[in-house]
């Protein structure tokens, strides 16, 4: 693929999909640790801040749109710029008598931006590199994505602790930090609109073409794949313990011991599961990368979900005996978060698996958005569930969830071959 202006992506590629996991990540995990610090109840948490997740699972749906109007560079440039507003105005709304719901609507503008942004970065990057390029640079862009993540749930949760406690004020703490992250998508914005080449392929769709047609061809031929209920399956239920434990994990380690929790402070926090949890995870998946590509996908399908599900019996444990060791907490948060990012690999090479074809791109985004409902589903009742039952009942109960990806994981159906290089 040409371009009209030769950069190289090193310019680029880090500094966009660094961007683009912040967002998401701010949606989806930054703010369950800001509303626990905030007193909301663990069930008001979880319902409303799993319904974040509703724009990646609906996200093919308007993702023609990106095709037929404008250029993918312009869509990346503007959302960046909607990203920052966005940002800045949730980080404007927490002093606000109704803090809770009015940054909950403006977090949903955030989301759709972040979720249309990821659709157009994504085809940027297949239009704005050679097929060679696209190739040595899948491992940066994962890099620098996990990255992201490893700066907002690490140094960023920790900033906001130390802020908590030496303003005194929790709502002005998690403001700065959401203003930070304002400045940083605008930088975001100046910087790319600098520097992002323009594709020569980076157009419109052409006139004449008939958009619903083209949605519904390859919305149709998705659900006529061969053993479509398996694949469904399989998708829907792979993460549904994890679903459920991922939105109870902070005000788990965050509430005091007589409430079943683990009493970490906010700090104390971002040290254990936003840096030594996410080291952790990034290691295990880079480990799941390298040996599903020397092994290929089927003969790694069974280890990898036995990884991916046996180390929640670590919250089992956690919420039993509630050890007050920050280390000790740390070494079996690492411990989960490695098998996490091992398993979790079975996963993604599955999905692109089931989205080889003629629709690839569109496909993959149907699989990913799959994967997003069987993630805000569970989630949405987890919080209520736990009030309920308790820390400790809550997480067998998570465990038995996981009982069903077993059973999919017997039947879904994987080529020998796949995923070996």
């Amino acid at each position: 693929m040409q371009t009209t202006q030769s950069k190289t992506p090193w310019l680029w590629v880090p500094s966009l999909y660094f961007g683009q996991a912040l967002p998401y990540i701010v949606a989806n995990y930054l703010s369950v640790v800001m509303y626990k610090d905030m007193g909301l109840s663990n069930g008001d948490i979880a319902f409303y801040t799993s319904l974040l997740y509703l724009p990646w699972v609906i996200k093919p749906l308007w993702s023609p749109i990106v095709d037929l109007v404008g250029t993918k560079r312009g869509w990346t440039v503007s959302l960046q710029l909607v990203l920052a507003a966005s940002l800045g105005a949730v980080g404007a709304t927490l002093h606000l008598p109704s803090f809770f719901m009015i940054s909950l609507g403006v977090m949903w503008i955030m989301a759709f931006a972040s979720a249309t942004h990821d659709i157009a970065a994504d085809g940027f990057y297949m239009l704005g590199l050679r097929q060679k390029e696209q190739a040595a640079f899948v491992g940066v862009r994962s890099t620098f994505y996990r990255l992201a993540t490893l700066a907002a749930q690490g140094p960023l949760v920790i900033a906001a602790g130390h802020l908590s406690t030496s303003l005194g004020d929790v709502h002005q703490a998690w403001a700065i930090v959401l203003f930070v992250l304002c400045a940083l998508f605008f930088a975001f914005f100046a910087w790319h609109q600098a520097v992002l080449p323009r594709p020569d392929a980076d157009h419109k769709a052409a006139e004449g073409t008939n958009p619903v047609a083209s949605f519904f061809a390859t919305f149709g031929s998705f659900f006529r794949k061969r053993d479509i209920w398996l694949i469904l399956g399989f998708i829907l239920t792979f993460r549904l313990g994890e679903a459920q434990l991922l939105k109870l994990v902070a005000p788990f380690l965050k509430d005091p011991v007589s409430a079943g929790g683990l009493g970490l402070s906010t700090e104390q926090y971002g040290t254990a599961y936003g840096t030594i949890g996410i080291i952790a995870l990034t290691i295990g998946g880079l480990f799941g990368g390298w040996l599903i590509s020397r092994l290929g996908l089927k003969r790694c399908l069974w280890l990898m979900v036995f990884a991916v599900h046996l180390p929640d019996l670590v919250f089992v444990y956690l919420s039993s005996v509630q050890p007050q060791s920050l280390g000790v907490i740390s070494g079996f948060i690492a411990i989960e978060q490695f098998g996490y990012g091992f398993g979790f690999t079975a996963m993604m090479m599955y999905m692109i698996m089931v989205a080889d074809g003629p629709y690839k791109t569109a496909h993959y985004a149907i699989c990913t958005g799959l994967m997003a409902l069987g993630m805000m589903v569970p989630g949405m009742w987890s919080g209520k569930l736990q009030e309920m039952i308790g820390y400790q009942h809550f997480f067998v109960w998570t465990f038995l969830s996981t009982i069903p990806a077993f059973a999919m994981a017997a039947l879904v159906k994987i080529d020998p071959d796949f995923g070996k290089k």
